[in-house]
């Protein structure tokens, strides 16, 4: 179990993106758990930032930015775990969140603000999540432009509709015969993938009638995910275990090699032009601009433009700090597993820049070899 009867608070929304993702963690972990509907001013007084959702501790403590709320929940309580303890389920838990967090934000926001229908449905839940027509509104007209931010433009519509027809048919593959991505345990990346998957695909009402038409296995995992103490999944009773010997089945190559071949040329030239512009601005213990520029790739043979967010560096100096950190020996098992699913210039980039945390705030460190 977790802390008893301490009640842990979290504050957001339930079609937030990063909201789904904390909620997991928390109902995996056991803890006693009071959901609070945000209130953005309060959350801004708190944390200087209007972002959800946040984590008030037992003690008064308030963790914001979702890796750093789940960082802390396997701290404070170990039991049950999140991260595997073995190496290529520890790397692919770091890919798969980079995958959610940095990328998937493409495909979740076309698929919420890219249709007339999508729109104006959320615009009304917007309004209903707020309480006002008049506030719901505004919040959604900031969305709109947001999508733009992040690649999800009409010209890019037939490759993103592309990635999510593959993702789901491969996720499919994979749910029909695991209960979750490494097995028959939950772990950090069924959390970080419940952030697209549940709170856009699933919640908004255009993309779920897509998911219980052609992605009932995806929906069954939703369910499991939803309710992980609950247990087990298809089989019932309680969890079974991560996958042995610290493997991954075909099917989970299969959707990593998804995930992998559309997101890493996106995902690399984000954190290229962060580089760049961290070449020429870059002060030590200084907090850089969230937005530093565009970046371009390709998706499936459509051009993608996205801002470049300096925080996407520091994910992806996340999953570095845990492949470099592993042995050789360790380092060349991940390599043969995943070998052939598009990750590999990822694991092989080498930041000329580092960034660090300073309370809430992203801050550049020294690199590691200096």
């Amino acid at each position: 179990m977790g802390d008893g009867d301490r009640i842990y608070e979290l504050h957001g929304f339930d079609l937030s993106y990063f909201t789904a993702k904390a909620r997991v963690a928390l109902r995996a972990k056991r803890v006693h758990l009071e959901e609070k509907r945000a209130h953005i001013p309060t959350i801004v007084e708190r944390t200087g930032l209007a972002f959800i959702p946040i984590v008030v501790t037992p003690e008064g403590e308030v963790w914001q930015d979702t890796s750093d709320i789940l960082d802390r929940l396997e701290e404070r309580c170990p039991e049950p775990p999140l991260r595997p303890a073995t190496p290529l389920h520890r790397v692919v838990c770091a890919l798969v969140e980079l995958y959610a967090d940095e990328f998937a934000l493409t495909p979740a926001m076309h698929t919420r603000w890219g249709t007339p229908e999508s729109e104006a449905m959320t615009r009304l839940r917007f309004g209903a999540m707020l309480g006002s027509r008049e506030l719901g509104d505004r919040a959604a007209d900031q969305m709109v432009k947001a999508r733009f931010a992040v690649g999800a433009t009409p010209e890019a519509g037939p490759a993103i509709e592309a990635h999510l027809r593959a993702f789901l048919d491969a996720a499919n593959a994979h749910f029909e015969a695991h209960d979750y991505l490494l097995g028959e345990r939950l772990s950090l990346a069924d959390c970080a993938l419940m952030g697209p998957v549940y709170a856009h695909y699933y919640t908004d009402l255009v993309s779920r009638r897509l998911l219980l038409e052609t992605a009932i296995p995806v929906v069954r995992w939703i369910e499991f995910c939803n309710a992980p103490r609950a247990g087990g999944g298809a089989r019932g009773g309680e969890q079974g275990d991560w996958l042995a010997d610290d493997a991954i089945p075909d099917t989970l190559v299969g959707l990593l090699r998804v995930m992998g071949e559309d997101a890493v040329p996106t995902l690399l030239a984000m954190v290229e032009a962060v580089e760049a512009w961290a070449d020429g601005n870059a002060v030590l213990g200084a907090t850089p601009p969230r937005a530093v520029g565009q970046s371009r790739a390709q998706l499936r043979g459509i051009g993608l433009v996205r801002v470049a967010q300096a925080y996407s560096l520091y994910m992806l100096q996340r999953v570095l700090d845990v492949y470099t950190a592993l042995s050789e020996a360790d380092r060349a098992h991940c390599d043969r597993a995943l070998d052939g699913t598009g990750w590999a210039p990822l694991l092989g980039y080498r930041p000329r820049h580092r960034l660090e945390k300073k309370g809430y705030d992203l801050v550049f460190a020294p690199p590691p070899e200096a």
